[in-house]
């Protein structure tokens, strides 16, 4: 909703309360909650009878419930591939990954599991020949091929995909395409060591001045 002083458009992010959890207390006036069209709260229900979403609904709830604070992403992932009846896992990694991606295949495999990843260079093709900017080949010539990536995870007939490291806009193209559901193990990030949320903790400290706040 619209603030009527100002063109901002206000969200969940703009909300003090988050009493959506409660649902038994007051809410924000632009809350999406108390604005909601109920047609729009039935689309959603609906969907979530439709194929698997139900059951990756409550696989999902019983894995939050059953390793609250005590499973590492590594073994939430087992725990609900378990759950939805998933063996053969997909890896769909970037080649900076290449070492975690073997460590998670190796305990995947030691826990019963059949990994069957694909690289994030598959094909090799130059960047150019797509298209792609020639100064973009400074950093290396090959081109990143998501959609590659899962087209060939999706004729192994992977029963669940995990990504590992893929670029910002390359995990877009790749969820876009994945036929099987996709969860992410590792989100890239050069800066940090993979771990993107550090600039966010740091928002109001070291990077402050990097994002003018």
């Amino acid at each position: 909703m619209k603030d009527n002083n100002n063109s901002t458009q206000h969200s969940c992010v703009d909300c003090g309360t988050q009493n959506c959890k409660f649902k038994t207390l007051t809410y924000p006036e632009f809350c999406p909650t108390t604005n909601l069209c109920d047609q729009d709260l039935q689309w959603a229900l609906e969907r979530y009878d439709q194929g698997r979403n139900h059951d990756i609904m409550v696989a999902s709830a019983e894995v939050e419930y059953e390793g609250y604070c005590k499973w590492t992403r590594v073994q939430e992932i087992m725990e609900f591939a378990r759950k939805i009846g998933a063996h053969k896992i997909g890896i769909a990694n970037c080649i900076g990954l290449i070492n975690e991606a073997r460590i998670f295949a190796r305990i995947l495999r030691a826990n019963g599991f059949e990994p069957y990843a694909v690289i994030c260079k598959v094909a090799g093709k130059a960047k150019t020949s797509l298209g792609i900017p020639a100064k973009c080949e400074e950093i290396g010539a090959a081109m990143c091929n998501p959609i590659l990536q899962a087209r060939l995870l999706n004729q192994a007939g992977t029963d669940l995909n995990v990504v590992i490291g893929l670029c910002v806009g390359h995990d877009s193209l790749f969820y876009k395409y994945s036929e099987a559901y996709v969860t992410t193990l590792v989100t890239k990030d050069r800066v940090t060591g993979n771990n993107p949320a550090a600039v966010l903790y740091t928002a109001q400290s070291y990077y402050k001045k990097k994002f003018a706040l």
